[in-house]
């Protein structure tokens, strides 16, 4: 591989979790600088996703696109990234402007690259420009050295990314090296992933975690970077250098405790990874099954956690996916055999699935855990979001059923529920960039167009009534395709989509399960309220480096003595421990609150910059409120019934069309309502725009970001405006 610049320097040390260093990579002058991180700048972003925010924002401007070579690729960790002494330390966070939503997106992923990166000098990564050939980004902690390089002819994602890890890691310390890499279907698609590959020296390879959500991978090479490589042999026992190292260790003792007497009785995450989740949806109507149509299904229990576990997962060795967390969720199989596509005959270690790819094929009809193995590792390999993918092919499985789709606008592949075979050809062709493969692959926002117009031409249906039903099951928001959760029954999660910045993704406000299945905040003002709280100490995490799951899905046994269980206040402590021995500070819980609204204000203002901000575009589809069909509402009709009765209406001689319209009608007004309600929590005006007062607040009202809100409300539509539906809303408040 030919060298095309190389670069000296001397590491930045780490001091209290932050190096106080930025690398620069333009890849269009071919050049590489190192900043230093401003006061100021820390101060108030942060670290993670507060510097994605302020690098992608700085560096963009309303009509940057995906593409754009002032696009900004961003990757930071925060200042907890990379302390081996606290669990699910090892997160770090790749943002930019989306090929899909054309606005800000995130993704939190694991591995080791970013506490290697921080132990190397940085604190953040900022890619620009575009290279005219794919090259290679070199990070030598070790030597001092950074390089470009020119990437491997081989095309390829994760098994290149093996080759070059052999090549460039650390002498008996194969751990002390890092590659990020996106396959090839990441430059055919529009959902992109990056893959984090590690190595586990538990299992003697390589793994990998997935920056998923978006299209970070799409830009990455886009940008003609093919590839991250870094590598430091620094100790990585309180690598962070933290004000009082005994005070973490002490705190992460206890939150491990917690962890290891609570999840082998509730998630089971240890044995089960998030595979554990498909038999807590499918029994409480949350699975979704043919594209969000059912909440269950009989055959569900062919890829339940436990089949996972006692078939393909290996156990009895540590599964976290950076040293010290004992949730060890990050499950993996070995040796699974491949039976289509390129590696057909391969054996292959496969890291997962997680939930979402597992429903994903549910969603598309398929309950047999073989596609799911085949298909979790050809997206890994092809470098392709496996919710975006499935959730897309699960739209296309309903238009072929609606006779909106044919093999002549597939190239042949009969896209019915549950056509496996067919499905898993779909996944290498939108990898390849072939036949129906690259319509597939640009998403549901813009397939939903394309199929109206296709077959109004072909039959001569009016294309606005065809867009019309594609709208209403087409399951994205932003532009962003729902993540795997059926929503009909969840008032707080129909929110937790509609509202969340990125699109339809769950990270933000994961509230499904205290809102249907624990029933935790059973008021509306209750759930508006949570829609205010949660985001803000969810995006908390994605701010500092660490991961979600051992707050959210691990509940300390005394939270139910507290009067909201649901935020797992004596975890929090433990959180608030490390935050106070690592930085050398006395923050309290609401001072991260108070952090976390002003970057999320801050990405607010990004969405409105990009035009996607305001409340038009946190509306929902039909089907993610109510039933769109009668078939659904048939399958739950008791149910149904029962609810339309407690709303006052007389059944008695309303045939089920009729009953379903009054239901969907009675949906849509519930979250409207809640829109009103939200917004109100969050200092919002009635079309979602942050008032002024509430910039003051958060010492945000700077003359840019007055005249932004400003701009947006004159543009915005009116506050009593049509519904898509077209039946018009009055909007209070």
């Amino acid at each position: 591989m030919g060298t095309i610049t190389k670069t000296p320097y001397r590491p930045a040390t780490v001091e209290r979790g932050y190096t106080g260093r930025i690398l620069r990579v333009d890849l269009s002058a071919g050049t590489i600088s190192i900043e230093a991180i401003p006061p100021e700048v820390k101060d108030f972003f942060l670290g993670g996703r507060g510097y994605c925010l302020w690098l992608v924002q700085g560096g963009t401007a309303a009509g940057t696109r995906y593409d754009s070579p002032e696009n900004v690729l961003a990757i930071a960790g925060g200042p907890f990234c990379g302390e081996s002494s606290f669990p699910g330390a090892g997160k770090f966070i790749v943002g930019t402007i989306s090929p899909l939503t054309g606005t800000f997106i995130d993704s939190n992923v694991g591995g080791h690259f970013f506490a290697l990166a921080k132990e190397s000098g940085f604190d953040a990564i900022a890619v620009t420009g575009k290279s005219g050939k794919q090259v290679m980004l070199l990070i030598d902690g070790d030597a001092g050295e950074i390089s470009l390089v020119d990437a491997p002819r081989e095309e390829g994602g994760i098994t290149v990314a093996e080759k070059i890890f052999e090549e460039y890691r650390g002498e008996g310390k194969p751990w002390n090296t890092a590659v990020l890499t996106a396959g090839r279907g990441a430059k055919n698609s529009f959902f992109g992933i990056v893959n984090s590959v590690y190595f586990d020296k538990k299992r003697n390879r390589c793994r990998s975690k997935q920056a998923g959500r978006g299209g970070t991978g799409t830009v990455m090479r886009d940008k003609g970077l093919w590839g991250v490589v870094v590598r430091s042999n620094k100790p990585r026992a309180h690598a962070n250098h933290p004000a009082d190292a005994g005070a973490i260790t002490a705190a992460g003792r206890k939150l491990r405790k917690v962890i290891n007497e609570v999840d082998p009785h509730y998630m089971k995450l240890k044995k089960q990874g998030t595979t554990s989740l498909v038999l807590m949806m499918d029994t409480h109507d949350i699975l979704p099954v043919k594209n969000y149509q059912y909440g269950r299904h009989p055959e569900a229990k062919k890829i339940y956690g436990e089949v996972y576990e006692q078939r393909y997962f290996k156990q009895g060795v540590p599964d976290g996916c950076y040293f010290g967390c004992t949730l060890a969720c990050t499950k993996g199989c070995e040796f699974f055999e491949l039976r289509t596509g390129p590696f057909a005959g391969r054996k292959v270690g496969v890291d997962g699935p997680e939930y979402e790819t597992a429903a994903s094929a549910a969603c598309c009809g398929v309950f047999d855990p073989e596609y799911t193995m085949e298909y979790n590792w050809y997206c890994d390999e092809y470098g392709l979001d496996t919710i975006s993918t499935g959730i897309t092919m699960a739209f296309c499985c309903e238009a072929f059923d609606l006779g909106y789709l044919t093999e002549e606008d597939t190239g042949g592949l009969e896209l019915a529920w549950g056509n496996a075979d067919d499905l898993i050809e779909l996944v290498h062709r939108i990898a390849a960039g072939e036949g129906f493969g690259p319509v597939a692959g640009r998403g549901i926002r813009r397939l939903k167009g394309w199929i109206a117009e296709r077959h109004a031409g072909r039959t001569g249906e009016e294309a606005e009534a065809v867009r019309k039903i594609l709208d209403d099951i087409g399951m994205e928001c932003k532009g962003l395709e729902f993540s795997v959760y059926v929503t009909k029954e969840s008032l707080a999660q129909q929110g937790g989509y509609g509202f969340a910045l990125k699109g339809a993704q769950h990270d933000e406000a994961w509230l499904i399960a205290v809102d249907q299945i624990k029933g935790e905040m059973p008021s509306f003002a209750e759930k508006a309220r949570a829609l205010r709280w949660f985001p803000l100490f969810r995006t908390w995490f994605n701010i500092v480096g660490l991961c979600k799951l051992p707050w959210i899905d691990v509940r300390h046994p005394e939270a139910g003595k507290t009067a909201e269980p649901a935020k797992n206040l004596p975890s929090i402590e433990y959180y608030l421990g490390m935050v106070n021995a690592t930085l050398g500070t006395e923050k309290t819980l609401d001072d991260l609150i108070f952090e976390s609204e002003r970057l999320y204000t801050f990405q607010k203002l990004i969405n409105l910059r990009q035009g996607a901000g305001t409340r038009e575009h946190d509306r929902i589809p039909l089907r993610a409120m109510a039933p769109v069909f009668v078939n659904e509402y048939e399958s739950r009709k008791d149910y149904y019934d029962g609810l339309l009765r407690e709303e006052g209406v007389t059944l008695e001689g309303l045939d089920v069309p009729e009953r379903l319209k009054l239901l969907q009608d009675h949906r849509r007004r519930q979250y409207e309502h809640l829109c009103d309600a939200v917004y109100r929590e969050k200092g919002y005006d009635a079309n979602g725009i942050p008032l002024r007062s509430t910039l003051e607040r958060l010492g945000m009202d700077t003359p840019e970001f007055v005249a932004l809100i400003e701009a947006a409300a004159r543009a915005a539509l009116p506050a009593s405006s049509l519904s898509p539906e077209g039946e018009r809303i009055e909007v209070t408040g």
